[in-house]
C-alpha cells in the first residue's frame, strides 16, 4: 500500500480497521491496494476499473454495462454457504455449518495468494441511510471491481461514517476474492466457499463472481444483521417497504415479506404507490412507533419477464439512459435482451455461455436460453419514477401494516387480517410456498418458509419468533398484519384472480388501518365484506366484481386449512417454540374444527359467517 492509501486508512483513526486490512493483504497478497473514499473521483475510479479489467463492458445506451458470471456461477451456492460455529447449536431449522477452526483453515488456504497480480479494493459502506440510528457500517475488501461497482449502486458510501466510529470495532467485515481467473471468470468453482462468522461479524467468500455469493453486503450481511438484531431488540427482515396512497393524499407505510416468485416485487411496484425498498428492511421501535428503513439504496433484481406491460416502471428505467449493470443477459449490437421482455429477440449474440445462437446446447445437451433465468439488473432506486420521498429519511418511515404472502393454489384466502398481533406473527411464521414446474422441478411441493426468511435466519427459530411476538411491547401504535395469496386456483387449475387484483387487496388493507371498512370474522382472521370489494374494484380497476367471484375466492376451505395446521403441528412439534405461538396454532386449529362440525362443508361461504 502506498503512502496516499495508507493515509486514507489512518485518517479513520481505527486500529480495528487497519488490523483487518493488514491481515487481508498478508493473506491474499495483492499486487496493489487502493482505499476508496466517498469522493466522486474514487467511485468513478472503481467504475472505470471494472471496464479496464473486462469485468464489465459498455453497452450502446449511456451508463449501461454488461457483466457475465461463469456458466456454472449463476446463483447463490447454498451448499457451500456455511456458518462458522465454534460449538454445536440447535436452531430448530436445518442450517449449513462447519466447525469454525476447520472452516477458517480451509477458506484461508483458498484465499492465500488469491489476489496475486490483482488489485485489492478497500470499501466502506452504510447499510441503511447515513447518519441514522438504524444503520450498520460495513467494510468490504474485494479484488472484483464489478463487486465494488455493484455495491456503489446498492449501498450508501460511508468512509466518512467510519470516522464517527471513534475507534470502535462495531462494523461488519467482508473479504472476497474471485480467485484464479480464465477469460475473466472464476476457474476453481469446486473450491467456491462462502463462510459466515456470526461471532466476529465477518464473511469470507472466494472463487465466485455471482453477486449473491460475492457481494458481502447483500444476503450475507443480512444474516449478520438478523443475528445482531435479535441480540439488540430490533428486527432485520426480508421485506419491501412501500407507501400506499389512500384517499385525500394519505400515505400509509406497509412492509411485506414474500418468498421468491410470490409477488413481493409486484406488490411493492403496484401502480399509483411509492417504493422505499424492495428487499430488506430494518425495523426499530422509536417513540412508541415501529419505524423502518431500507438498508439498500438500489435494486439487484431478477430481469426475467420484466416488460413494459407487467413492470412498466422498472422496464422504463432499464430502457433509458442511467447507471445500470445487466448481468447474464443476451447482448446483440450493444443492446440487452432477456427472456420474457415481450420483444423480438435476435437469433445470435453474446450471453453467459459466450457466443450464442438460437438452439445452442450445453454439455448436458440442454438448450441454452438467450438469458439465464436468474439474470439480473442492478440500478439505483432513484432511477425509478415511483420512489417514495422518504426513501432516504434517516428516521425511517412509520410502519402501520405488514403483509405476509406465499404461493398457495388451494387453501389461503386472497387477503385476511389477523385477529391480533400474536395471531399475525403466527400467520407470518406459517407461510408456505409451492414450487413451480418451470423453475424448481416438481410442481405443487409446499415449502415451509417462516416470514419468507428461512434461508437467512441466523438464530434459533423459537428465539426469532419470540422476538416478533414481543416486539409490540411499549408500542403506542400496533401495526395490522395481513396474510395474502395471489395464486388461488379453481378445480380446473385456473387462477381466480388477475395480476391487477392485488391493488384492491392492498387498498382494502390500507382502509382497514383507519377503520374505514367493516369485516367478517372467520377462524383464520378478518376478511373483507363483498360490498366494499365491489366498490374498490369499480373505483380502482373499472371492473365489475361479482358475488360469485367473491364467494369462490373468500370461501373458507376448512379441510385444506386443517391439513395445513396438521403440517404445521408436525413441523413445530420438535422445535422449542414460544408458548404464545403454540397457543395460536392450537386455537386456530380448534376454531377450524368447530366450524367444520357446525357447517359440515369442505368450503364455507363467507356469508355463512355473518350468522355466527
Amino acid at each position: 500500500m502506498d503512502k496516499i492509501n495508507l493515509r486514507k486508512l489512518e485518517e479513520l483513526n481505527n486500529q480495528h480497521v487497519i488490523k483487518v486490512v493488514e491481515e487481508a493483504i498478508q493473506l491474499c497478497k495483492p499486487a496493489k491496494v487502493v482505499v476508496i473514499t466517498d469522493s466522486k473521483e474514487d467511485i468513478a475510479y472503481v467504475r472505470e476499473l471494472a471496464l479496464i479489467n473486462g469485468e464489465e463492458a459498455k453497452l450502446k445506451m449511456e451508463g449501461h454495462t454488461i457483466h457475465f458470471d461463469g456458466y456454472y456461477d449463476q446463483g447463490r451456492d447454498k451448499a457451500n454457504t456455511k456458518y462458522l460455529l465454534s460449538k454445536d447449536v440447535d436452531w430448530g431449522i436445518k442450517v449449513n455449518s462447519i466447525e469454525k477452526e476447520k472452516g477458517l483453515k480451509e477458506i484461508c488456504s483458498f484465499l492465500d495468494g488469491s489476489m496475486a497480480g490483482k488489485e485489492m479494493l478497500v470499501r466502506f459502506f452504510s447499510l441503511g441511510p447515513t447518519n441514522s440510528i438504524f444503520s450498520l457500517k460495513a467494510l468490504q475488501i474485494t479484488d472484483s471491481a464489478y463487486v465494488a461497482h455493484s455495491e456503489d449502486i446498492l449501498y450508501r458510501p460511508a468512509y466518512e461514517e467510519f470516522k464517527k466510529l471513534n475507534g470502535s470495532p462495531d462494523f461488519f467485515f467482508f473479504l472476497h476474492s474471485a480467485g484464479r481467473l480464465k477469460n475473466g471468470v472464476s476457474v476453481d468453482i469446486d473450491k467456491r466457499r462462502i463462510y459466515i462468522d456470526l461471532e466476529e461479524n465477518r464473511v469470507y467468500s472466494v472463487n465466485n463472481q455471482y453477486a449473491g455469493n460475492s457481494l458481502g453486503l447483500k444476503k450475507l450481511a443480512f444474516r449478520l444483521a438478523i443475528n445482531k438484531a435479535q441480540r439488540e431488540g430490533w428486527l432485520a427482515e426480508h421485506m419491501f417497504i412501500m407507501g400506499v396512497h389512500g384517499p385525500n393524499s394519505r400515505v400509509t407505510y406497509f412492509t411485506g415479506a414474500y418468498p421468491s416468485a410470490c409477488g413481493k416485487t409486484s406488490t411493492a411496484m403496484i401502480p399509483g404507490q411509492t417504493v422505499v425498498g424492495d428487499d430488506i428492511a430494518y425495523l426499530r421501535k422509536i417513540d412508541g412507533v415501529i419505524r423502518a428503513v431500507n438498508m439498500e439504496s438500489g435494486i439487484f433484481g431478477i430481469i426475467h419477464s420484466v416488460n413494459s406491460e407487467n413492470d412498466p416502471v422498472i422496464y422504463q428505467a432499464l430502457t433509458t439512459s442511467g447507471e445500470v449493470i445487466f448481468s447474464n443477459v443476451l447482448i446483440n449490437n450493444g443492446i440487452p435482451y432477456w427472456e420474457g421482455m415481450k420483444k423480438d429477440i435476435p437469433d445470435t449474440g453474446i450471453n453467459f455461455s459466450g457466443e450464442w445462437f438460437k438452439g445452442k446446447k450445453d454439455c448436458e445437451g440442454e438448450e441454452i436460453p438467450c438469458s439465464h433465468k436468474n439474470a439480473r439488473y442492478t440500478l439505483k432506486l432513484n432511477e425509478l419514477k415511483n420512489i417514495d420521498s422518504k426513501a432516504d429519511d434517516p428516521g425511517g418511515v412509520p410502519v402501520q401494516a405488514i403483509f405476509y404472502g406465499g404461493r398457495d393454489s388451494d387453501t389461503t384466502i386472497p387477503v385476511v387480517e389477523s385477529l391480533t398481533w400474536a395471531h399475525g406473527v403466527f400467520l407470518g411464521a406459517t407461510v408456505e410456498s409451492e414450487t413451480t414446474a418451470a423453475t424448481l422441478g416438481a410442481q405443487g411441493v409446499r415449502k415451509y418458509n417462516p416470514m419468507a426468511n428461512l434461508d437467512f435466519i441466523s438464530v434459533p427459530l423459537g428465539t426469532y419468533i419470540e422476538n416478533h411476538l414481543n416486539f409490540t411491547k411499549d408500542l403506542k401504535v400496533i401495526p395490522k398484519i395481513y396474510a395474502t395469496n395471489y395464486f388461488l386456483k379453481d378445480e380446473s387449475g385456473n387462477y381466480l384472480n388477475s395480476k391487477l387484483d392485488k391493488k384492491v387487496w392492498l387498498l382494502w388493507a390500507e382502509g382497514r388501518v383507519y377503520g374505514e371498512y367493516k369485516t367478517i370474522e372467520t377462524p383464520v382472521g378478518l376478511i373483507p365484506k363483498y360490498e366494499d370489494l365491489k366498490t374498490l374494484f369499480i373505483r380502482e380497476l373499472d371492473k365489475d366484481y361479482t358475488k360469485a367471484e367473491y364467494i369462490q375466492q373468500f370461501s373458507l376451505r376448512v379441510v385444506k386449512y386443517l391439513e395445513k395446521m396438521e403440517r404445521m403441528r408436525k413441523i413445530f412439534e420438535n422445535i422449542q417454540m414460544p408458548a404464545a405461538f403454540t397457543e395460536e396454532l392450537k386455537a386456530q386449529t380448534e376454531r377450524l374444527k368447530y366450524v367444520r362440525t357446525k357447517f359440515g362443508e369442505e368450503a364455507i361461504s363467507p356469508f355463512q359467517f355473518l350468522d355466527i
